[in-house]
């Protein structure tokens, strides 16, 4: 496609060290003004990854394009990584004795001091941090220094933004705060973002794209309600949305016949009584906000089910319930 703007082919990582990490053969392409998330559990090759789409890693094998043109290796030029991307690491790399507004407006030149002041307050009003422009990075919290960092990065007119594990330092409160910046910040300036994270929230909250590592290798991708509706993998089920997985012989015990490993969401249990329902004890009942989580029992098999009716069935009650949609996988599927 005309506005796609990185490719990644075939790329390999290995560490010596650590035989099991890096990442192997992962090949996708990403569109201008995307954000894309790279998910997966500590150890699975995601910021491996994003250092190699950078350029901060010599590859064993592949290659990274950047509209068209090979990313260059640390081994090929004086500054590893490319001038048109920003990479913002988790400890943000800033002047933390200097004031906000400073550390922003470094990356800009002076010989326009009105246009380097003009998109410096632009940049912080954009990350709602103009209140902190004359605080010190070290007067700041987590949340704050990150969007700073971001603001940062993305102020030189930056084609591309990486980001390893943002929302780690910032508190539940700002996570979705910061989540929503970054999805009107991509809009409005065309950016393209990629960012990595073991939780799985961020891709379906934020990601135009969804990359799903695991061990190194590329499991899905693809957007986000296409892969959680129709997982490949019983691992890319249960990581994006905690997925039920019964054996054929569990399975068997509640009614459905399959000769394969039978996966589903808690929200796909619908709680009715009907001919094709059957009864669970209810074991425990789990407080979620604005719904509550059932653990449900039949014949020595649990379950989980969704109640959006709080306090409607109890721990110890006897519901009827209906495993309404499901998916199979091979008994030796991931």
């Amino acid at each position: 496609m005309d506005n796609q703007i990185i490719s990644v082919k075939h790329v390999s990582k290995r560490y010596a060290t650590a035989p099991y990490s890096g990442v192997n053969d992962i090949s996708f392409d990403i569109q201008a003004g995307q954000i894309v998330a790279i998910i997966g559990e500590s150890g699975s090759g995601k910021s491996t990854l994003l250092k190699s789409i950078f350029g901060l890693l010599k590859l064993d094998s592949g290659e990274v394009l950047f509209n068209g043109k090979r990313v260059l290796g640390p081994d090929e030029q004086l500054i590893p990584g490319h001038k048109e991307m920003k990479m913002v690491t988790q400890d943000f790399s800033l002047n933390i004795y200097a004031k906000v507004y400073d550390n922003i407006a470094s990356m800009l030149s002076n010989t326009d001091i009105s246009s380097k002041n003009s998109k410096t307050v632009a940049m912080m009003q954009h990350l709602h941090i103009e209140h902190l422009r004359d605080k010190k990075i070290i007067e700041l919290s987590g949340g704050e220094q990150q969007r700073v960092a971001i603001a940062k990065a993305l102020v030189s007119d930056t084609k591309m933004l990486l980001l390893d594990e943002p929302f780690s330092q910032v508190d539940a409160l700002l996570k979705n705060q910061l989540r929503a910046d970054l999805k009107r910040i991509a809009s409005e300036t065309g950016v393209t973002i990629i960012l990595v994270s073991h939780d799985p929230a961020d891709g379906l909250f934020l990601a135009d794209q969804l990359i799903l590592l695991k061990d190194g290798k590329l499991l899905q991708q693809g957007k986000p309600s296409d892969i959680y509706n129709d997982p490949a993998h019983i691992y890319t089920a249960q990581i994006l949305g905690n997925a039920v997985a019964l054996t054929p012989a569990d399975a068997e015990k509640l009614g459905i016949h399959a000769n394969q490993q039978v996966v589903f969401y808690p929200e796909w249990v619908e709680l009715k009584a009907s001919w094709a329902s059957r009864r669970f004890e209810v074991k425990d009942v789990y407080y979620k906000g604005f719904f509550e989580e059932l653990l449900l029992e039949r014949n020595g098999v649990q379950i989980r089910a969704i109640q959006l009716n709080r306090e409607a069935h109890k721990k110890n009650d006897h519901v009827q319930a209906n495993i309404g949609r499901f998916l199979t996988f091979d008994v030796d599927a991931i």
